[in-house]
């Protein structure tokens, strides 16, 4: 398809929020599992998608079409997905929407995750890939995903991802990705960890 990408800056933050939110609104592990509330759901999406985003824009790896239609968010070998004050940050802020019940369920998805996510070799782990939902349909998530692994292919690293919606799973997997466990939910719902090894 190649639409191209560019990355990401601050600026670009509005844009990436709308993305991200609109992406995930009804994902089986971020959707109404994190966020139960049917009315105020979008708003509280939009306020944590923002905090996490932020955090990834400290790293010059969060790519996006031209027009911020999709967006790759990549996290570069050996770094965390946040610091430790991001993280707090982010409790918090979760804490104050959805109370410390709730809160713990989004935070036991973070630790199930975690725990899995492997360290070696050093790679490069996508965090988020999103499309808007104005532009859902037409493969620019995919073609955004082709392009930016071609980008990472070049520093001859490989990637990590997770999939939370088992819909995705057939096209990481012709993107390279092999599935390599699936963490179960509290609530049963499993998510498929998958890794890309540097093509030869």
């Amino acid at each position: 398809m190649g639409l191209g990408y560019r990355r990401a800056t601050l600026d670009d933050l509005p844009a990436l929020t709308d993305v991200m939110t609109t992406a995930f609104i009804a994902d089986p592990a971020w959707g109404p599992y994190s966020f139960p509330d049917d009315a105020r759901r979008e708003q509280q999406s939009s306020a944590f998608w923002e905090q996490g985003l932020r955090a990834a824009l400290r790293f010059p790896w969060t790519l996006v079409t031209p027009g911020c239609e999709a967006a790759a968010v990549w996290i570069p070998p050996g770094e965390p997905e946040m610091t430790p004050g991001q993280e707090r940050e982010m409790e918090a802020l979760t804490e104050r929407m959805l109370g410390a019940e709730q809160t713990a369920v989004v935070m036991d998805i973070f630790t199930r995750l975690e725990a899995v996510h492997p360290h070696d070799p050093p790679h490069f782990y996508l965090s988020l890939l999103g499309t808007h939902r104005d532009h859902r349909g037409a493969g620019i998530g995919m073609a955004l995903l082709a392009d930016t692994l071609a980008l990472i292919d070049a520093e001859s690293m490989p990637t990590y991802l997770e999939s939370t919606n088992p819909a995705n799973d057939a096209r990481y997997m012709r993107h390279g990705y092999r599935p390599v466990e699936q963490v179960t939910l509290a609530n049963g719902h499993r998510i498929t960890t998958m890794w890309r090894d540097v093509p030869t």
